[in-house]
């Protein structure tokens, strides 16, 4: 349990990320089924660094990227604690992807379907960690359904848009199993594909967003999106530090208020988004709280058709349910539960 010392210390209304490191180094090290996290012994070669991205990654002269910290596997199978079962499959050379299902499921019965994309400065985490563990298997559980974690390449080593192409790729491999024949028997035998719901945290959340931009704009056959929740999604900043980031991860991408994938607004197929639904999950002591907020406001005045909503946490900060378990946090979950099961 965190002290409220360690508490206030992130609750500082300064860079979320930093924040997040803050609170990363006290976590634990437990068994497969908690929130693992290990840091990273820094290389102390004499290599120049010719960038450090705290609490990302550093990038060595030659070529090498070390990051802060790394998170722990979490192998797949039956977790009876959790009550959920989990099953790894290969999408392409490239991507792959964790579907979690309820422990028990009724033969016949389909279930909604959630497409997940893990957050993490599009740089770090997976499917496969305790970290989307922690986030999805709850969900899996309390709103019984299905979910598959899209596992996309992370920057700097892949730059984006490649997370977003990974992704895109892992959206139209889920709409391949539409008509019930599949590659992946989990999905033809259990999810409804007229019961779409697309979700992230942070980094994962923008890319949630652009997906169901594409699926629109594209006209995606075969599933329909009944919703999206944004979890403290990250839509850049005009910040010169955390700039000069999004400037590296993603080096071919325009000024902030060109590029779509930071910014929403300057998108012009905005208003496409495939999705009926849109809750915008946000925490009063993030760092980016006003991007959250804007995004909020573009959406509701750019011809998009369906409806958003916008909730609140008092008093935490960037990704706090991640990493501390208390009130907030159940109070979060149960937002995510019930807006999955309203109408459905």
């Amino acid at each position: 349990m965190l002290s409220d010392k360690m508490k206030n210390k992130f609750h500082q209304p300064h860079d979320a990320w930093l924040s997040l490191k803050h609170i990363l180094t006290l976590v634990r090290l437990e068994s497969k089924s908690s929130y693992q996290i290990g840091f990273c012994q820094m290389d102390s070669s004499t290599n120049d660094v010719i960038r450090d991205c705290p609490p990302f990654f550093k990038v060595y002269k030659d070529g090498r990227v070390e990051r802060y910290f790394v998170t722990q596997p979490v192998p797949a199978g039956l977790d009876r604690t959790a009550g959920v079962q989990t099953k790894d499959v290969v999408i392409s050379p490239a991507v792959k992807a964790r579907i979690f299902m309820p422990q028990s499921t009724t033969p016949g019965q389909k279930l909604p379907l959630l497409v997940h994309y893990h957050g993490g400065g599009f740089s770090i985490g997976s499917a496969f960690d305790t970290v989307t563990y922690k986030v999805v298997a709850p969900l899996v559980k309390q709103a019984n359904i299905v979910v598959v974690s899209i596992d996309y390449r992370v920057a700097p080593e892949h730059p984006l848009p490649i997370a977003h192409d990974d992704s895109w790729v892992g959206l139209q491999w889920v709409a391949s199993h539409a008509n019930g024949q599949g590659p992946e028997p989990w999905l033809n035998d259990n999810a409804d594909p007229s019961r779409i719901f697309l979700a992230g945290e942070s980094a994962g959340a923008n890319i949630a967003h652009f997906v169901a931009v594409l699926a629109g704009a594209t006209k995606l056959v075969g599933l329909k999106i009944r919703g999206m929740l944004l979890v403290h999604p990250y839509f850049g900043t005009r910040e010169p530090n955390d700039n000069e980031l999004d400037k590296y991860v993603c080096p071919t991408s325009t000024e902030f208020d060109n590029d779509p994938i930071v910014n929403p607004a300057a998108d012009p197929k905005l208003k496409e988004m495939a999705c009926e639904r849109v809750i915008v999950l946000v925490a009063e002591e993030d760092g980016f709280r006003n991007r959250r907020e804007a995004y909020y406001e573009t959406l509701t005045k750019s011809g998009w058709r369906g409806k958003v909503e916008f909730f609140e946490t008092k008093g935490e900060g960037h990704c706090f349910h991640v990493v501390i378990d208390n009130h907030n946090t159940e109070v979060l979950k149960n937002k995510m539960v019930d807006f999955i099961n309203k109408d459905i």
